[in-house]
């Protein structure tokens, strides 16, 4: 659509990008912000480089969602490998040669673990390979500078640990090991490759992730119509001190002309966010102008004029008779 000086109408919504294996989910950023020809792109809920899935992405005013959304549970599909450890938990890291305390546990033994232990709320210390701020620095940047990082328990939610299917294998080295595949629904800061690390130390024989993939962010699953695959291609180049590099970059599998085709528009977008309070014209304008409404809200909730989709404001309970907008939108053009 265009724009009343010529130029290309900005979108506001979501994408959701299924993320290929090999690059990091800023390159998915920069994919979609080249497809759609705008800065202001970001995304929900980092994906290491070596996971896959859903990655929810937010252009033009769905940025400000992002934040609500990054606090959804997620759901993952994930390969624990028992039997070895790794310096990350996963298997982009460097195996640890450390002696067995005991023999790999069969599969009944992993679900009764898992059942008793590894439910509901429980403390986790996230990996030092993490993307936690330490001091304003990421744990992962101090880590490969070979500082010591240690990083504090903290409370997350397991809703849903269903043990899967397991293979006996033998690891590149010759180690004998178990992969069992796992499912899992958790809150919003879990590290599965965490619960990888500490399930292998509960039997002594240590174990890490060599596969995940998210499969869904609140209510934004890897099956959505709406879904945008992408692969990795490799891409030579010169950087600043004149030498050959090559890196990995990520690549829509859709062409700019189609990538609005899978937009989800904000009226949408939001109310698979959050819940949503219908407000009438006046209501809106009152919002907008950062003035409060009477009414009653449940949590945060997104203010939307129903006959035409008009997304109007976050807003919030301000006091028991009134409601405050926390973030407001521009009226549509």
């Amino acid at each position: 659509m265009a724009a009343k000086d010529g130029g290309v109408q900005p979108l506001n919504g979501l994408f959701i990008v299924d993320k290929p294996q090999g690059v990091t989910s800023h390159d998915i950023v920069g994919a979609v912000r080249a497809a759609v020809h705008m800065r202001r792109v970001g995304h929900a809920g980092t994906l290491d480089p070596m996971a896959t899935g859903v990655l929810v992405v937010g252009v033009g005013n769905a940025t400000r969602l992002l934040n609500v959304i990054v606090d959804h549970t997620k759901t993952y599909a994930a390969t624990i490998r028992f039997g070895q450890r790794t310096t990350t938990d996963d298997a982009d890291g460097e195996a640890i040669a450390a002696a067995r305390t005991s023999a790999l546990p069969d599969v009944d033994m992993i679900r009764d673990v898992v059942s008793r232990e590894f439910h509901g709320t429980i403390e986790q210390v996230p990996n030092a390979y993490s993307a936690i701020k330490v001091h304003g620095r990421r744990a992962y940047d101090l880590a490969r500078a070979g500082e010591h990082v240690e990083l504090e328990a903290r409370p997350v939610t397991i809703e849903r640990f269903d043990v899967g299917e397991a293979r006996a294998a033998v690891a590149d080295d010759g180690t004998p090991v178990l992969d069992v595949d796992v499912t899992v629904t958790c809150s919003a800061g879990t590290y599965i490759r965490a619960l990888a690390r500490d399930l292998g130390e509960t039997f002594g024989c240590g174990a890490h992730l060599t596969r995940l993939r998210r499969l869904a962010v609140g209510d934004f699953n890897v099956d959505d119509p709406h879904v945008i695959a992408a692969h990795t291609e490799m891409r030579e180049y010169t950087n600043r001190d004149g030498e050959r590099v090559t890196r990995a970059r990520a690549v829509l599998d859709i062409g700019p002309e189609g990538v609005a085709t899978h937009l989800i528009a904000m009226a949408d977008a939001v109310r698979e966010t959050m819940p949503t309070l219908a407000v009438s014209r006046d209501e809106a304008c009152d919002l907008r102008y950062g003035r409060w409404i009477t009414g009653h809200v449940d949590g945060r909730s997104a203010a939307i004029v129903d006959e035409d989709g008009d997304v109007v404001a976050i807003v919030e309970q301000a006091n028991k008779d009134a409601i405050k907008p926390t973030a407001v939108f521009p009226a549509a053009q």
